[in-house]
Formats: structure tokens, C-alpha cells, sequence
């Protein structure tokens, strides 16, 4: 049975007609990749039954690598707790935005990750599985994602952790459901 955290004004809504639409499961795409091999970087395709298959993952995702509250709270203090996932029996934590391999490989690199893989969705398409594509043209950004989490078990959602007010353009960025911290508690 799957758990939805997300506002008390939101949550009819995901139990009835939206509820239905998110997805039951991570969507099968693959993933355009840069890993480093010896001192160069190489292009690595990896897919969704690459990272999930057989494993317990908490994955969040964010509008984008490099802003405000991604990075000055949400990546760091996963990077911080990171330890203690491991401890609830989580077997990978990963990061995915609508940014390219160049930049989250970057971004992953100057806030020294160890704990956490980042995940370039360049083009949107796991996102847009996910359900959780929103346009974000008042901010310059394009297509981006919502702020959400989700434990993932062999590839199937148990439980989904969403920010308040989805929607396009929204004026708000909120961060409540995905921290860490909240996350925590749930499990």
C-alpha cells in the first residue's frame, strides 16, 4: 500500500483523480550519463532497472542544480543524513533534476558528495513519468521539476513525499515534505 505526505488541503486530491495518474512504479527510460574513466569522463547510458532493480532508494528530486534552496539546504543535508537512511535499510540515495550530466556532475563534485549519485534528466522524460514536470517560465528555467521524494523498492513507489501547491509557474518554492529530516521520521 502506498503513502502520500504531502498538505492536508492536497491529499483528496492525490486520493482521487490525481492520485490515480502518479505512477505506480519508476518509468523506464535511460539516463545520458558522464562517468569518469581514469582521468577522462566518458558517455555511460544508464537505465531505470540499472538503479532500482532489487534495491530499496530514496529518491528526490528538484527544480535544478545550482539554486537556492537545492543547494543550501535540500543536497547538503541529504549529503549530512545520509548515514541514517542507510541505517532504515536504504541501499542508495539519488538525486534527479531536469539538468544535464555536465552540470549535476559538477554540482555532485562542489559539494563533495560520497553518499548521495546524482542523476541528469537532461530531457525531462523520467520527470515527466513521474508526473512531476511543471513549467517554471516565470523563473527562466523551462521545464523543470516538482519538489518530490519517493521511497522506491524494486522499482515500485511505496511511498510518495510531495510539496505543497503543484503547479506551473508557481511563485512559490516550497520544502517541507522532501527534507531529509521529514522523510526520516516517515520511514
Amino acid at each position: 500500500m502506498r503513502t502520500v505526505f504531502c498538505a492536508r488541503n492536497e491529499r483528496e486530491n492525490y486520493e482521487d483523480s490525481s492520485w490515480n495518474s502518479l505512477p505506480t512504479h519508476v518509468p523506464s527510460v535511460v539516463f545520458h550519463t558522464r562517468v569518469k574513466e581514469g582521468d577522462e569522463y566518458e558517455w555511460q547510458d544508464v537505465s531505470t532497472w540499472d538503479l532500482f532493480a532489487g534495491r530499496r532508494v530514496v529518491l528526490f528530486s528538484l527544480p535544478g542544480a545550482f539554486t537556492p534552496t537545492c543547494s543550501t539546504y535540500q543536497l547538503p543535508d541529504f549529503e549530512r543524513l545520509a548515514e541514517d537512511f542507510y541505517k532504515q535499510g536504504c541501499d542508495a540515495i539519488y538525486c534527479v533534476s531536469v539538468n544535464d550530466s555536465f552540470v549535476m556532475n559538477r554540482w555532485a563534485k562542489d559539494n563533495n558528495l560520497e553518499n548521495i549519485e546524482v542523476i541528469p534528466d537532461g530531457s525531462g522524460k523520467f520527470t515527466q513519468g513521474m508526473e512531476m514536470l511543471v513549467r517554471k517560465d516565470n523563473l527562466g528555467f523551462g521545464e523543470r521539476s516538482w519538489r518530490y521524494a519517493c521511497v522506491v523498492e524494486n522499482g515500485e513507489i511505496t511511498d510518495w513525499f510531495i510539496e505543497e501547491g503543484r503547479e506551473d509557474d508557481c511563485e512559490e518554492d516550497p520544502y517541507y515534505y522532501t527534507s531529509p529530516e521529514f522523510i526520516l521520521a516517515s520511514l
